[in-house]
């Protein structure tokens, strides 16, 4: 199921195949954000023809919105959206607790109100793996508590206690073969709580192990020691996965400490700001510098848009609000990932991954150096 093909020689990274049932996913990987079925401004098609042979989907969201039923008209979410790759379906346990107009947790489970209309809901491990195994998504993932960040460790020592209850009841209602689980491994800004977190997870036998509860105000310094406790107290035969990270520096120091797995809505939200991931750094298309830039946005990159367009062309089409600027710059920004994760796999490959680390300057976290 996950085979470990190339390890890095000087730290932790690793190259690995994860098998699903409808297809093998090449680690390290990052998944786009197509929170209701779809990454805004693009087709399901140029996702899958950007390179992104996977991608997030969202339990909560697609529960309130198309609606289950919807979807099983269809037989699973990837018909639904035509979809070719395979899809990781988010718990919406962190939707829950940002969006919702009410949340409020007992042992059993959590009732909410809907963002969109009000309507009480309410969402049990259990339930939540029966919605998730009626989008039939190639991967889904426990329903956790998210305890947001600066809270006592009483109240996140509950919280996580909470998590690895709904870890065991989700692992015991997982009813179809297929489907692979995930269990998520929380415990706040405590190192006793993430070491703790990850050891119990670990006992529980699932599938793939995602890390949950950082890049939510934190410093880096802080977020990477506590990654570093996660990754530390997982297997390390199965997949790890950072939920919710983040910038290429992250993503980098991330696999040397051993993560395989990605997502963040940065390259595409960017984009729709106007903020472009470049092999220079990052540009805002609304700086006047571009108006009258005759040359693409990156002269080093091969995506749709530098091939075809200058870059006032896009400021142009993004400052009189044109949509099209935004399929332009999430086409590129996207490109710009899947190329980092494409050149951090083949530096894997040939034992130079930390000349990779060094030649983009990036400043290591301690637990790095």
């Amino acid at each position: 199921m996950f085979k470990i093909l190339k390890k890095d020689k000087t730290t932790n990274a690793r190259i690995a195949e994860l098998s699903t049932k409808n297809g093998i996913i090449e680690t390290p990987v990052f998944m786009p954000v197509g929170t209701i079925g779809t990454v805004k401004s693009l087709s399901p098609f140029e996702i899958y023809d950007e390179g992104f042979k996977i991608m997030l989907g969202n339990t909560y969201h697609l529960f309130l919105r198309p609606g289950i039923d919807i979807i099983k008209k269809f037989g699973s979410l990837r018909n639904f959206t035509r979809y070719k790759g395979m899809i990781l379906t988010d718990s919406g346990g962190f939707q829950i607790f940002s969006l919702a107009k009410f949340a409020k947790i007992n042992d059993e489970g959590v009732l909410f109100m809907s963002h969109i209309d009000g309507e009480t809901h309410f969402f049990t491990p259990e339930r939540v793996i029966e919605i998730q195994e009626a989008l039939d998504s190639d991967i889904m993932m426990q329903l956790d508590v998210f305890s947001g960040h600066e809270v006592s460790k009483e109240i996140a020592e509950k919280d996580l206690d909470t998590t690895i209850n709904w870890a065991k009841r989700s692992m015991s209602a997982k009813r179809k073969d297929g489907n692979l689980l995930f269990l998520i491994s929380q415990g706040n800004f405590f190192e006793d709580l993430r070491e703790k977190s990850a050891r119990i997870m670990s006992g529980f036998g699932a599938d793939g192990y995602a890390i949950g509860g950082l890049a939510v105000g934190e410093t880096k310094e802080i977020m990477f020691r506590m990654l570093t406790l996660s990754v530390s107290n997982l297997p390390e035969n199965k997949p790890r996965y950072l939920m919710g990270v983040g910038t290429p520096e992250d993503i980098i120091n991330a696999v040397s400490l051993g993560v395989d797995m990605f997502d963040c809505v940065m390259p595409t939200r960017n984009a729709r700001n106007g903020f472009v991931f470049t092999s220079a750094g990052t540009l805002n298309i609304k700086n006047s510098k571009y108006k009258s830039e005759i040359g693409p946005l990156d002269p080093d990159c091969g995506c749709f848009c530098c091939k075809n367009f200058s870059a006032a062309y896009v400021r142009h089409a993004f400052m009189t609000k044109e949509i099209f600027s935004q399929r332009l710059l999430t086409l590129h920004n996207l490109y710009f990932y899947q190329n980092l994760i494409l050149k951090i796999r083949q530096s894997i490959r040939n034992g130079n991954f930390l000349d990779m680390l060094n030649v983009i300057n990036i400043q290591k976290p301690s637990s790095l150096l």
